[in-house]
């Protein structure tokens, strides 16, 4: 800033033709301290000077009337010296090597020229949104806006393009194009406005309660942006749901570790439900519960999980000897044939469906090597009396042809 000293109406400031005047007081100008200790310097240059210009009379040639442009503050003022840096140091002003001096300092001083100042600051810049800082010799908004190249053109400031810059940051609004879908057309609005909200504004376009924008109104607005309107595409519909049951699970300690009983099947229930929908370009974009009434409530599905073990699992001989009996019937091995297959398998397991052989890992009424085989008559092999015996009927007709031939070789060599 300058800061000029008032001069009074009745004693205008004048410059001296003659070769033994004193000059005129040069201007008070800050930043930086330009003439910051004026009057007492200047008053003591002036006696110097004036002692010089009478001795030498050289004065006169080098004092000038100079406009100086600092920062954007402008001043008149009376200065001495042949060069740019002289006048400039008779005003106190030093420019650093970042800063813009036009002319250049090493330049001819001239009687009623113009001399430009601008040095190097940070200012704090915010375009669109988005905070920045740059690094500027502009001494004016306006200055700043023409330095940010093609996005200034057509920008709107938070300050006057004639204003000088100051400390305060310098928000900046650049002209964007955003394209909006409307009733059933695209139009290309163009604007400074900051948020889509107010472009839309500034293009009349208006929007009623219900209508719906795919962007926040308080939305920065981008170039090149698109925004849909949807006009009230507000509906309402009822629909029946589903109503998906739980499951619950209990243990067993009669049931065999990792076996699984339904106990409780589930049922899932229904619901009438009305919704409020709103569409946006076809696409449902809100769905909202406006009542539920349940029909029927779900039935909770409870599973029973074993827990007992195999080894403490109770075996029931004689349940199994009578479904072997009735198995082996059915393959036409009746009589003999019966008695030697309930001889076979009474000497192997006792018709136990647990019965386990730790030596030789044989396991099962008819004691498979390894158990794991009578997985081939189903997968409940290790629990079931009825998959064993029907693996077992199964491999004595492959190997022996029957009961009587498998029970010689057990006899024989004492297994079959």
């Amino acid at each position: 800033m300058l800061a000029d000293t008032p001069r009074r109406p009745d004693s205008p400031r004048r410059r001296s033709r003659g070769a033994h005047a004193a000059p005129a007081e040069p201007l008070s100008i800050k930043p930086p301290e330009w003439l910051a200790k004026a009057p007492v310097r200047i008053g003591v240059q002036t006696a110097v000077l004036g002692s010089l210009v009478a001795v030498t009379g050289t004065y006169a040639a080098q004092a000038k009337t100079v406009t100086i442009d600092y920062n954007g503050d402008v001043r008149t003022v009376d200065a001495y010296g042949t060069s740019v840096a002289e006048i400039l140091k008779s005003q106190h002003i030093t420019p650093g090597r970042a800063d813009v001096v036009t002319p250049a300092v090493d330049a001819d001083a001239k009687d009623g020229s113009v001399i430009v100042v601008r040095t190097m600051r940070t200012v704090d810049l915010e375009i669109d949104g988005e905070v920045t800082q740059m690094e500027t010799t502009a001494g004016t908004v306006g200055e700043l806006l023409a330095l940010i190249g093609e996005r200034g053109r057509g920008a709107v400031a938070s300050a006057s393009r004639s204003e000088p810059l100051g400390r305060e940051p310098i928000r900046v609004s650049t002209m964007k194009t955003v394209h909006v879908s409307v009733d059933g057309k695209t139009l290309p609005v163009k604007s400074t406005q900051p948020t889509v909200g107010g472009m839309l504004a500034e293009a009349g376009i208006v929007l009623k309660d219900k209508d719906v924008a795919s962007v926040p109104l308080g939305a920065a607005a981008v170039d090149g942006m698109v925004v849909m309107i949807s006009r009230d595409a507000s509906s309402r519909t009822t629909v029946t749901e589903t109503i998906p049951f739980e499951t619950q699970t209990i243990e067993d300690p009669e049931l065999l570790e990792g076996e699984e009983i339904v106990q409780t099947a589930g049922v899932a229930g229904e619901a009438r439900v009305k919704y409020a929908i709103t569409e946006l370009g076809g696409a449902i974009v809100e769905k909202k519960v406006l009542n539920r009434e349940v029909i029927s409530e779900p039935v909770t599905q409870v599973v029973a999980v074993g827990t007992m073990r195999i080894s403490d699992a109770q075996a029931d001989p004689d349940a199994a000897r009578a479904l072997g009996k009735s198995m082996a019937a059915a393959r036409g091995w009746t009589g003999e044939e019966w008695t030697c297959l309930e001889a076979l398998w009474t000497r192997e397991s006792g018709w136990r469906w647990n019965a386990d052989n730790p030596s030789s890992s044989a396991y099962g009424i008819p004691q498979a090597l390894p158990g794991s085989k009578m997985a081939t008559a189903g997968s409940d092999w290790l629990t079931n009396p009825a998959t064993q015996i029907a693996w077992g009927l199964e491999y004595i007709a492959g190997r022996y042809g029957n009961p009587c031939g498998a029970w010689a070789h057990s006899e024989s060599v004492g297994w079959y």
